[in-house]
């Protein structure tokens, strides 16, 4: 029996098979949208968010540990300088007060009766001076315990605003714990704004702003710059300025207000930005971007070092050129050099 028959059959039937059952079905292709990179806009306004405070909010403490007696004021009531706001339990500084006096006394009488015998060559000298040591311990441990009597009780330091009520009667505080906290009311109100570095660079003091508080009116009020951080938090690194507001009916402590900076320093010449979409695995100041390829219709990664964040898209400080083209969305769909086309 011969197979060539049946081998030639079986080539003919693989030749005949239908050519779209090889081959493998095309890619399709991802249709992107591009902007073109382009020098910042070179205004020298810009906004930014911070909330309104007293110029001075002071936390007022005691002078020595003890029991609250009595807080005589609640959070949001005005008070007059020199009004009482709290005291202390007069029990115990009463008594290290006694205790004080009593002990100055036993000294006292101490050091002149060693001065006599010192006077009949009976003891040294430096047992006299101990004597003297000790009474005058004595007599500043008095003048101690009598200033903490006198300072067992808060007052208001001038007109304000309580603004937090910390402990209540009956609690035992440390010396130095605060117990009431006021605003100012001379002080007046500012608002507190953080900043970036390349923002705090171009504000100076007495810098014009637009603060809008919407709580109060859409209507934005003007006031001026009055203090720029000298150092960054170091938490968040951003730079805190203080703009300070008007007199302005219903200003509040906690208030959200957005500040417009007026006339400042401009961007530096050749600053670069892109839409905040087209930057993908950002991390601190790097992330990438897809460059299109005109000539082969390509996207490719690039790392790109970032500068400051805006509504207005971010400033790129290095990997791009004005006049690139990146996919300004759907980023998450791409893969270096893959072939896309451009859409609307």
């Amino acid at each position: 029996m011969t197979w060539a028959p049946l081998l030639a059959l079986a080539l003919l039937s693989a030749c005949s098979k239908p050519a779209a059952e090889t081959k493998a079905p095309a890619e399709q292709i991802i249709t992107v949208s591009l902007a073109q990179v382009g020098a910042a806009n070179a205004t020298s306004e810009f906004s930014a968010t911070g909330t309104v405070r007293f110029k001075r909010e002071t936390a007022l403490s005691f002078n020595t540990n003890g029991r609250i007696a009595a807080v005589n004021v609640v959070e949001g009531q005005a008070v007059v300088a020199g009004q009482p706001l709290a005291r202390l339990d007069p029990t115990g500084l009463d008594a290290a007060s006694a205790a004080a006096r009593a002990e100055a006394a036993r000294a006292s009488a101490d050091l002149e009766r060693l001065r006599k015998l010192a006077a009949q060559g009976w003891i040294t000298r430096p047992r006299l001076e101990a004597a003297e040591a000790a009474a005058a311990a004595a007599r500043a441990r008095v003048e101690q315990t009598g200033f903490d009597v006198r300072f067992g009780h808060i007052v208001a330091p001038t007109a304000g605003i309580v603004l937090k009520r910390h402990l209540e009667p009956g609690q035992v505080v440390a010396a130095g714990q605060p117990v009431v906290t006021i605003g100012e009311i001379a002080s007046g109100y500012v608002l507190r704004v953080p900043l970036t570095d390349t923002d705090m660079a171009r504000v100076h003091l007495g810098q014009r702003a637009s603060v809008l508080l919407l709580a109060l009116s859409p209507q934005p009020i003007f006031a001026t710059v009055s203090e720029v951080g000298a150092r960054s938090d170091d938490r968040t690194g951003t730079f805190q300025v203080e703009v300070k507001l008007p007199p302005t009916p219903g200003l509040r402590s906690g208030l959200i207000g957005r500040a417009t900076m007026l006339g400042g320093a401009p961007l530096a010449a050749g600053t670069l930005k892109v839409p905040a979409t087209a930057i993908f695995a950002a991390r601190a100041d790097e992330g990438f971007v897809y460059v299109f390829d005109a000539k082969t219709s390509t996207v490719h990664a690039r790392m790109v070092g970032i500068g400051n964040i805006s509504d207005n898209g971010v400033e790129i400080v290095s990997g791009l050129a004005a006049g690139d083209k990146v996919v300004r969305s759907g980023v998450d769909r791409l893969r270096d050099g893959l072939k896309v086309q451009v859409g609307a």
